[in-house]
C-alpha cells in the first residue's frame, strides 16, 4: 500500500467498449473447469467463478498480478501500476518491454486505452475488507471505474495466506494451458518447500521470538496487522509470533502510531517493509523516537514482502532472508 499517498491496499489506490459481462456465482471449486472445449472458468477469490466461451487470451493486470502472470511466460496485454514502479517488486525481474502501461497511480486508470486493448478479461486480486478488487475500490475516479465494466474481473484473495494466493496463480496458470508441474515451475515449488522448512527449524530454535511488521513515513509508523496481511498470516500459522496490533477502524491493515509512540510495541525483530526497503529505513532512521524500538537500536531488521509476492519463486527468496533474520535474532532484544 502506498502510504504516501492513498488508502488502497496495494501499498500503504468518453465512450467505451463494453466488454463481456462478469458472471459471479459461488462455489467451493478452486480448479478450472470447463462446460464445453472451447469455453473457460475459474474461481475468482471472491467466491465466484468467471466464465468466458474461452480461454482469455488478451489479460490486463494490476501490477503485482502482472508479475505473477509474467512468471509463468504469460504476457498481460496492459498493466496498471498504484504507486512508482521501482515500489512493484513483482515487476522487478520481469520483461514489461512493449506492453502497454495504462495506469501510473492509486485511483486513476485509463479506461480509453484499456478499451483500445480490447482485454477480455482483467485481472486484480480482491480485497475483502473493501470489498472490492485492486483498482476498483471506493475512492477511485469514475474511470477507473468504468475499466471494471470492460471485461470480467478476477484475483486471488488477499486475505488469509500468501501460500494459498500463490497457488491460486499456479492453478490460474495451468488453466490457461501452462505446464505447472514440471520443469522450472516445479523446481521453484521445491525450493519454496526447502526454504519453509528451514524457516520453521530456525522458529522452533528460537523460543519466544517475537517480530513486528512496519512501514515507516515521514507522517508515522504504520504497524501491519496479520489478518490482512497475507505473509504475516503464513509466518505466524508457521509458528513464528508475530505482534497484532489494534487494527485503524477505517482501514485495518494497519495501525497508525505516532512517531512519539514508536515505542508501543517492542519486539525482538523488525520486519520492515520492502517496497522502497532503503527509502523506508532511511525514514525511519531520520526519526528520533526509532531507536526507542529496542530492535530498531540493535539493528535487529529484515525485510518484509509487503503484499507484492505472487509466485513459489518470490516466496522462497523472501523466506531464505527471513530465516537467516531470525538465527540470528535474539529474542530477550524486546523483553
Amino acid at each position: 500500500m502506498n502510504l504516501r499517498r492513498t488508502p488502497a491496499p496495494v501499498l500503504l489506490g468518453l465512450a467505451l467498449v463494453m466488454g463481456l459481462a462478469l458472471a459471479g456465482c459461488g462455489s467451493d471449486d478452486k480448479s478450472s473447469t470447463a462446460s464445453t472445449d472451447t469455453s473457460w472458468s475459474y474461481v475468482s477469490g471472491n467466491g465466484d467463478t468467471i466464465t468466458l466461451d474461452h480461454k482469455p487470451e488478451r489479460i490486463v493486470a494490476s501490477a503485482a498480478e502482472a508479475g505473477g502472470l509474467l512468471a509463468y511466460g504469460i504476457r498481460p496485454v496492459g498493466i496498471y501500476l498504484a504507486q512508482d514502479i521501482k515500489w512493484e517488486l513483482g515487476l522487478a525481474d520481469q520483461d514489461i518491454s512493449g506492453i502497454p502501461i495504462v495506469g501510473e497511480e492509486w485511483g486513476h486508470i485509463d479506461a480509453e486505452k484499456v478499451a483500445e486493448l480490447q482485454p477480455d478479461l482483467i485481472l486484480a486480486d480482491w480485497w475483502p475488507p473493501q470489498d472490492a478488487y485492486q483498482g476498483f475500490e471506493e475512492g477511485v475516479d469514475e474511470e477507473s471505474l468504468k475499466v471494471a465494466k470492460l471485461a470480467p474481473v478476477i484475483g486471488a484473495n488477499q486475505e488469509g495466506s500468501l501460500l494459498e494466493l500463490i497457488q491460486w496463480y499456479d492453478g490460474f496458470a495451468k488453466s490457461l494451458g501452462v505446464d505447472v508441474d514440471s520443469g522450472e515451475y516445479a523446481e521453484d515449488r521445491e525450493d519454496f518447500e526447502d526454504a519453509l522448512a528451514s524457516f520453521k527449524q530456525a522458529v522452533a530454535d528460537k523460543p519466544g521470538l517475537t517480530a513486528l511488521g512496519v512501514a515507516p513515513t515521514e507522517d508515522a509508523l504504520y504497524v501491519a496487522v496479520p489478518k490482512y496481511s497475507t505473509s504475516l498470516t503464513d509466518f505466524q500459522d508457521w509458528g513464528l509470533d508475530v505482534i497484532n496490533p489494534v487494527p485503524d477502524k477505517s482501514f485495518p491493515y494497519w495501525e497508525t502510531v505516532s512517531w512519539e509512540k514508536a515505542d508501543k510495541y517492542q519486539p525482538d525483530l523488525l520486519l520492515l517493509d520492502d517496497r522502497g526497503y532503503e527509502d523506508n529505513l532511511k525514514i525511519a532512521e531520520a526519526q528520533p523516537t526509532w531507536d526507542k524500538i529496542a530492535a530498531a537500536k540493535a539493528d535487529a531488521i529484515t525485510p518484509w514482502p509487503g503484499y507484492w509476492v505472487h509466485t513459489y519463486a518470490d516466496y522462497a527468496d523472501q523466506l531464505e532472508t527471513l530465516t537467516a533474520a531470525i538465527e540470528q535474532a535474539d529474542p530477550n532484544i524486546g523483553s
